[in-house]
């Protein structure tokens, strides 16, 4: 009996053993992403659908793909409430983790963003900021481990203005218009501000801005002003609730929806909902498609929600901010994709996935085999240009959904180079950076 016993045990513990390595070894083809999130608090009602789809696309590639080139893709979600401290603390926790540590990191927030373009730098750690952060940023010579594709606020400031200046004739017609921008008192919302008056004195309108102080719930005093001032446009570069007080606001004093144009993260549901139907005829660009009809979409359906997965509800799906997080999920695998082409499939570190984000060519046929054709801007990055060259759209509410009104609009780049490489540089030299030679980076890259 004893005998019996004791072979009992040698096996379960030969089980046990197998077990154990055939977890460790699982575990060690991991790709580790940290999630930094906020599904609570004044923001909450546009982190969470951002946050959603970025995990259900990852979700998908798992699900449907197997991984990336057969390594496992695994994330961990920290809650920063939108505050630019406890992003440093869910970063600093979860940059270790997996491993090869952390693999890039896409805080959802500018004023994180500065909290970590140091750190993230010196960790050789990727910092991703689509759409938003500091956008000289883009001039890699001088930010190797920032990127900011595939526009930036800069381009984003320069492509309303173009509509604005469609709507009213031409650029020459905005000479003596007023255009007034309404913007969250943060780095965020002070972001656009040297763009637009820049703009303002090559084409001649009265700029005027008005700072909303967090989170935004305050603003009668600010649209009694607009109502004073008449501005012949008002432009927004809010987040979260700011949005959806402001366009209700700006229907209390009656001014026209059709002149009211916010940036990509004033244009979603929630910021418009809320205004009922007074909100009908609200603007505001946007550096992706919108809805769930693309490929891409349906396969979340089918594979992640179809088996009892995904993390927002079926309705939700293909919303304006579920769909950016779903884009920027494809951008960052894709860099991933491209970095193990040069160092093998097999998890990565930081600095090796750095070189995937600084190749990422995602051409209109990648894009159309990834099932996201009209969902995905084209965007080529390389040593020197980390935005990549997106394009902006206008698209605008019409009390039950969003509709794109506008074909692609193509940001004046060679204004925009010059102002982000003025700005690198002055930041390198009051940090005593030496830039890159890109043209030695890349020759070394062959």
């Amino acid at each position: 009996m004893k005998a019996w016993k004791g072979a009992i045990g040698v096996v379960a513990a030969a089980v046990a053993a197998g077990l154990l390595v055939g977890g460790v070894a699982e575990a060690q083809n991991e790709q580790f992403v940290p999630r930094l999130v906020y599904r609570t608090g004044p923001y909450a009602p546009n982190g969470i659908p951002f946050a959603d789809g970025y995990a259900d696309y990852l979700d998908l590639v798992n699900a449907r793909d197997r991984g990336v080139g057969g390594v496992k893709i695994t994330y961990e979600e920290c809650e920063t409430a939108y505050n630019n401290d406890k992003g440093v603390e869910c970063y600093e926790r979860l940059k270790h983790k997996g491993p090869t540590g952390a693999s890039w990191v896409d805080p959802l927030s500018t004023g994180i963003s500065y909290a970590l373009l140091e750190r993230t730098a010196a960790d050789k750690i990727p910092l991703i900021m689509m759409g938003y952060g500091r956008a000289d940023a883009s001039y890699g010579p001088v930010f190797p481990y920032a990127f900011t594709y595939p526009a930036t606020y800069w381009a984003g400031a320069d492509a309303i203005i173009q509509y604005v200046g469609s709507q009213e004739g031409g650029l020459d017609k905005l000479k003596g218009k007023k255009i007034a921008l309404v913007y969250h008192d943060s780095a965020y919302g002070k972001e656009p501000i040297a763009t637009l008056e820049k703009l303002s004195q090559r084409y001649g309108y009265q700029f005027s801005k008005f700072a909303v102080a967090h989170p935004g719930l305050e603003q009668k005093a600010t649209w009694l002003e607009i109502r004073r001032l008449r501005p012949n446009w008002v432009l927004m570069w809010g987040w979260g609730v700011m949005n959806s007080t402001a366009v209700k606001e700006a229907a209390a004093i009656g001014y026209p929806m059709t002149h009211f144009v916010g940036i990509w993260w004033s244009a979603s549901e929630p910021d418009v909902e809320p205004a009922g139907a007074a909100g009908k005829g609200y603007k505001a660009a946007n550096i992706t498609g919108v809805g769930a009809k693309f490929p891409v979409i349906q396969d979340i359906l089918k594979y992640v929600y179809g088996k009892g997965g995904g993390h927002a509800t079926k309705a939700k799906v293909g919303e304006v901010l579920y769909d950016r997080g779903v884009v920027n999920a494809i951008y960052d695998t894709e860099a991933l994709r491209i970095a193990q082409a040069r160092y093998g499939k097999k998890p990565l570190t930081g600095e090796q996935i750095q070189w995937g984000f600084e190749h990422l060519n995602l051409t209109a046929g990648r894009i159309k085999q990834l099932g996201a054709a009209g969902l995905v801007t084209p965007i080529h990055v390389t040593c020197t240009d980390h935005e990549g060259g997106g394009d902006v759209k206008i698209q605008q509410w019409d009390g039950h959904h969003w509709k794109t009104i506008t074909d692609w609009i193509k940001p004046h780049r060679r204004m925009l180079w010059e102002m982000y490489k003025a700005s690198a540089l002055a930041y390198a030299k009051e940090k005593g950076i030496t830039p890159r030679d890109c043209s030695k980076v890349e020759a070394a890259a062959k």
